[in-house]
């Protein structure tokens, strides 16, 4: 512990508490840390009450914030700081760093009250003169009550995220939930919101969203400060931490949309967001599989891993196609789109929900699928059991998997396509240039409610499910490629296993 005259650094500044409190945990203070406090110090001493601090994600903007509530705290033990969050274990989490700062910081000593119901996980009241009916700082998610509560401070903290935001009726009931912070600021009180654009209809963009009946910026007129992760001139704004080969790294795996919005602070249009055909890498080789090696290849590379999923529908179903996508990928991280199949059952002796389960069957056996994820949105609620039934049928030893989509679709398909296509690393068969799904492709615009996306929205299932490994399924020597709780049987099918 470091040892501290209270009587000589009794206001001291943030920067020093900083400083101190970093030197008891055997860490530095680097540069972007300092800049963030000055800025926050020298606002606060100016009373400027509405502040947007934006950082790029894991810039520890969050834990800066934390360290100037304990600060504020140790300067004024009477202000009252209420911490919101997109969730409630978010808001505890700032507030549980708080207490720890001030049970361990030097300068903070005596703060901490006799009393245990003062000193809670989402809550706690330092040692102050004054007797309030508020804690000195309480936690609470954005969908919490808070009404009859008063604070001096409102800390909003990350309360856009993707679960608050990726729908328009969410980002209206976000916004109409932060103005409830009117009635609990106390006159003159102040306002910090720390975040990061999750949205082209973002709470922190800088011009009117008038999709939201926005006349003026949600937050217009605060005092601001932006620190992407690149500055003017291509340089990390934390060099030693993220190196430029480590931020090309970033960007590569996550996409640039999300990089351009989560690290460069660049609210992002999704509807801009056109996939390009031509990034596809196309090859026209089958698959090839060899028993004696117990792998699988395509095009020549040896594959690591397979997901299949079937987004399925009826001809009843007005314009909705059913379309079964199966990808494979390689040890260096490509993906190979293999077969787009849009699976329409002509009717016959067997009802139609049987005849596209025994198609897709057929597809499992012939492309060696290891297991197939059904949508059960919908119709897909039955056809899991059915599909089971006819792969036994059939003797194909692929598992089924059930998945209920939960996400807006066009954030699905960037997420799933963003980064693989920029990477230049989706290679598709030359099978798909047949399909409807290069219609589709060129066409999708998210901001359109009407149009074919059925193939996209099976794509990206297949590239966003967790892989299976191959070789987990395809045994050396003839051995069952799917393990059962069942007694094993051997399949009798048109390829060795």
């Amino acid at each position: 512990m470091v040892q501290v005259d209270k009587t000589s650094v009794e206001h001291a500044d943030f920067k020093f508490f900083i400083r101190l409190w970093n030197s008891t945990q055997n860490q530095v203070t680097p540069a972007i840390h300092n800049k963030i406090a000055d800025w926050l110090e020298r606002s606060w001493k100016i009373g400027k009450t509405k502040l947007l601090l934006m950082a790029f994600r894991s810039s520890g903007k969050s834990t800066l914030v934390g360290l100037f509530a304990a600060w504020l705290l140790y300067c004024r033990p009477h202000l009252r700081i209420l911490v919101l969050a997109a969730d409630f274990e978010l808001a505890k989490k700032m507030v549980r760093n708080v207490k720890r700062v001030i049970e361990l910081h030097p300068l903070c000593e005596g703060m901490k009250p006799a009393k245990a119901d003062q000193w809670a996980s989402d809550r706690f009241t330092v040692k102050r003169n004054l007797e309030l009916r508020d804690p000195s700082m309480l936690a609470r998610g954005i969908d919490s009550n808070i009404t009859g509560s008063r604070a001096d401070i409102v800390i909003c903290d990350d309360v856009e995220v993707p679960n608050t935001s990726d729908t328009a009726n969410k980002r209206a009931d976000l916004r109409e939930k932060l103005l409830e912070i009117s009635y609990v600021l106390v006159p003159g009180g102040t306002e910090l919101y720390v975040g990061t654009p999750h949205t082209y209809f973002t709470i922190y963009a800088d011009k009117p969203r008038e999709q939201h009946g926005e006349e003026r910026a949600f937050l217009d007129g605060y005092h601001i400060l932006k620190i992407p992760v690149f500055d003017a001139g291509g340089n990390s704004a934390w060099p030693e931490r993220f190196s430029i080969v480590n931020l090309e790294r970033i960007r590569t795996q996550t996409g640039p949309n999300k990089f351009a919005s989560q690290m460069m602070l660049e609210p992002v249009n999704i509807a801009e967001g056109r996939l390009n055909p031509d990034l596809l890498q196309w090859y026209d080789e089958e698959l090839d599989y060899t028993k004696e090696l117990g792998a699988l290849f395509v095009a020549g590379r040896k594959m690591v891993s397979a997901s299949s999923f079937w987004d399925p529908a009826f001809a009843a179903a007005k314009g909705d196609n059913s379309v079964l996508a199966c990808v494979f990928a390689d040890e260096e991280g490509n993906y190979f789109l293999h077969r787009v199949a849009y699976i329409r059952a002509d009717g016959g002796e067997i009802d139609e929900a049987t005849a596209q389960c025994r198609m897709v069957a057929s597809i499992a056996k012939a492309l060696y699928l290891p297991s197939i994820t059904v949508e059960t949105n919908g119709i897909g609620k039955f056809l899991p059991s059915i599909l089971r039934n006819e792969l036994a049928l059939a003797h194909v030893p692929t598992s089924v998997q059930e998945f209920s989509q939960t996400r807006p679709k066009d954030i699905r398909i960037v997420e799933a396509f963003d980064a693989v296509m920029a990477a230049g690393r989706l290679y598709a068969h030359t099978s798909v240039q047949q399909t409807p799904f290069m219609t589709e492709m060129r066409e999708w615009n998210p901001a359109r409610t009407k149009g074919h996306d059925d193939g996209l929205d099976a794509i990206a299932g297949a590239i966003l499910q967790q892989p299976i490994r191959l070789k987990k399924h395809y045994g050396k020597g003839g051995q069952i490629w799917t393990k059962s709780s069942r007694a094993p049987y051997r399949a009798r099918t048109d390829f060795d296993v």
